[in-house]
């Protein structure tokens, strides 16, 4: 009994006096609970930022430290960032710099770089570009180590106005006393912003330094250098020829697309002699090129009027019929409209490849784009048509090329009645013959001698039709 009364009394008093210590969890709970807590009252303050007076817009800060300071919690970082993002949305500009002041002084946590730079991307946007350089230099200042991630950020905005761009040679230098080490980002960045601004020489300028502080060639921004010429002013075809040679001998390997706008650049400036020795070079690489580079070397062979170089192309590109159709469709896009010639040369390939449907398509585009068909044109396709015995469509163009006094080869022609013959179009062979004896046109001795030996049938018709070809003789 004396044993239990002691065990009450010692319980107790360990009740009453001993101060048993707190549950780490519980402390975190009630630590993130009173921040939460403070949020919400941030928040709620922030969502009626829209619609206060001017007086009350500052009174945002101290909500912020009043709010955390009733809940017994020190304002955290990403409270200050929602802030911050709340009053860059509504574009309130002079309440920034008091909350960028009381966190460096006032604050001792480590300021996130993203927030800093979410401010430096804000002012740049509102033309504010001195506040957000300021800005930039005074980042060690929010115990944040500066990264080139906010070094890159700035010198691409600073690159989006000509007016700006002269700020980044001090910012460059200044991040060396910052300690920030460029890397090939930074580099990537400058070129990129160059060769937007249309300042393609300062960029291959800025890829050379790439290359002396030990960075490797960039195939990308090759060809992003590349693609830019066209849109410049300050690279002539001559310099632009040394970039191409000096990128290949650091070990850039061009592509088709490559290839394609350094032709077009080079036939820009009148060096069409030059892209036609890129075309070259791009077969002797193994690189076969399309039908866009084709027509943008004969475009420029055709400025200069170098048809020898024309036809020598032509014929290059008639060993692959579908890039040469397509190479006609983009002619026109270019500027260099597809003529006759070049329509007759396409269709003389295409019917000795026996292709009829590309044939009549082709003829059919000549007329719609109202391109006369002239004598070559015609005897293509009606060579083409006899060929593949398509005898009906042969006799109807036939028919059109007599109306137009454009004639037959005699060989076509003979063709022509033989196979009418031997589908037993008798009659019509001789009607044929008939029109084409008006013209003063003498059929071949194979066309007589078909008539001859099919005609036994129908004698006294045949020896009517003969008489008449002899009188019209």
């Amino acid at each position: 009994m004396v044993r239990s009364h002691l065990s009450k009394r010692a319980n107790k008093y360990l009740r009453k006096f001993r101060k048993w210590p707190h549950s780490p969890y519980k402390t975190s709970w009630h630590h993130n609970f009173a921040q939460d807590q403070a949020m919400q009252i941030l928040k709620t303050a922030t969502f009626q930022l829209g619609s206060v007076n001017n007086n009350n817009k500052g009174s945002l800060l101290s909500t912020l430290i009043d709010s955390f300071k009733s809940y017994s919690c020190d304002p955290t970082p990403k409270a200050y960032f929602f802030l911050i993002k709340a009053l860059t949305q509504h574009s309130h500009f002079h309440d920034i710099p008091p909350v960028l002041d009381h966190i460096e002084n006032m604050e001792s946590f480590e300021t996130p770089e993203l927030m800093l730079m979410h401010v430096i991307r804000f002012y740049c946007y509102a033309g504010m570009v001195q506040d957000a350089v300021v800005l930039f230099y005074r980042i060690p200042r929010f115990r944040c180590t500066p990264t080139v991630r906010s070094l890159n950020l700035l010198i691409s905005l600073l690159c989006r106005r000509p007016e700006w761009i002269g700020m980044v040679p001090s910012v460059l230098l200044k991040s060396q006393h910052m300690r920030i080490r460029f890397e090939e980002s930074t580099f990537r960045v400058l070129i990129k912003a160059l060769c937007g601004m249309k300042m393609v020489g300062y960029a291959v300028k800025m890829m050379k330094l790439m290359i002396e502080d030990g960075f490797s060639l960039d195939g990308e921004i090759c060809s992003l250098i590349i693609s830019s010429l066209c849109e410049q002013s300050d690279l002539t075809g001559k310099d632009a020829l040394v970039v191409w040679g000096d990128m290949r001998k650091l070990g850039f390997s061009p592509g088709v697309m490559d290839y394609t706008n350094l032709m077009r650049f080079l036939v820009k400036e009148g060096k069409a002699m030059d892209a036609f020795q890129i075309l070259n070079q791009m077969k002797e690489y193994g690189i076969k090129p399309d039908s866009v580079c084709y027509t943008i070397v004969m475009n420029g062979t055709v400025k200069e009027g170098d048809f020898v170089k024309l036809d020598e192309l032509f014929e290059e590109m008639l060993n692959n019929l579908d890039e040469a159709l397509k190479m006609v469709a983009s002619m026109e896009d270019l500027g260099c409209k597809p003529n006759v010639v070049t329509y007759n040369t396409l269709l003389s390939a295409l019917s000795m490849a026996g292709d009829l449907s590309k044939v009549r398509g082709l003829a059919k585009e000549m007329r719609l784009k109202g391109i006369e068909m002239n004598l070559h044109t015609y005897r293509i396709i009606l060579d083409g048509f006899v060929g593949k015995a398509e005898i009906q469509e042969a006799c109807v163009l036939l028919e059109e090329m007599l109306e137009k006094c454009f004639y037959p080869r005699s060989s076509t022609f003979d063709d022509i009645i033989v196979q009418m013959c031997q589908k037993g179009l008798i009659a019509e062979a001789f009607e044929l013959m008939k029109k084409v004896a008006a013209k003063k046109i003498v059929p071949g001795a194979r066309a007589w001698e078909a008539l001859l030996l099919n005609s036994t049938s129908e004698f006294s018709y045949s020896q009517a039709s003969f008489s008449e070809l002899l009188r019209t003789e």
